[in-house]
């Protein structure tokens, strides 16, 4: 996709996720921040990290079940999160989630694996955000979250990335934390790349 394809008014998210929610931080194609929120992403009757924890505790049919719950809530809860964005940000031109590790093929592997049951969860959350994106038409793009940070000081020309997220920190008030950095330098690294 090439800058001509981009409405100024259009915007990128970068997404930071954990156990069960997400910041989600949208920029123009300059970097302007245009929308920042957490959101939601399980039901709060389920619980946010059933490969890690409470599925360790269940018979594994009964963890399978669990993690199958919480899986159809996730996706629901991506596509509100998605639709609020869209909200403020009418045109999203993309989304910038952190890139899955590979894990077993089935739930039950995951859970018996120690390895992939310490992000199997987030895999899950990041995977309901990516297929509620694509059933909008909106284009995915997986970031590496040890390099994003270095990489948005690139696209913005700019020596320190850390100061120039502290000036926008100062700007917009809180909440705007090390979870906004990270999403907020994701949706600049893909902005910049969608720009050339």
């Amino acid at each position: 996709m090439g800058a001509r394809n981009l409405s100024k008014s259009g915007g990128i998210i970068g997404v930071s996720d954990h156990g069960g929610w997400a910041v989600l931080v949208t920029v123009a194609r300059d970097g302007t921040l245009l929308d920042r929120r957490r959101v939601e992403l399980v039901d709060d009757a389920l619980p946010g990290l059933p490969h890690h924890h409470e599925g360790q505790l269940l018979p594994i049919d009964r963890a399978v079940a669990l993690v199958g719950q919480v899986r159809i809530s996730a996706k629901k809860y991506a596509v509100f999160a998605l639709e609020a964005v869209a909200t403020a940000v009418p045109q999203i031109l993309g989304i910038a989630l952190r890139s899955c590790p590979q894990l077993p093929a089935t739930i039950a592997e995951r859970i018996k694996d120690y390895r992939a049951r310490n992000v199997a969860d987030w895999v899950m959350y990041r995977k309901a955000l990516a297929s509620a994106a694509e059933a909008r038409g909106v284009p995915v793009y997986w970031y590496d979250a040890k390099e994003v940070l270095g990489s948005a000081g690139e696209a913005l020309h700019v020596e320190n990335f850390d100061t120039y997220f502290l000036e926008v920190r100062r700007k917009v008030g809180p909440p705007w934390n090390k979870d906004h950095k990270l999403a907020l330098a994701a949706a600049i690294v893909t902005a910049a790349a969608l720009s050339k």
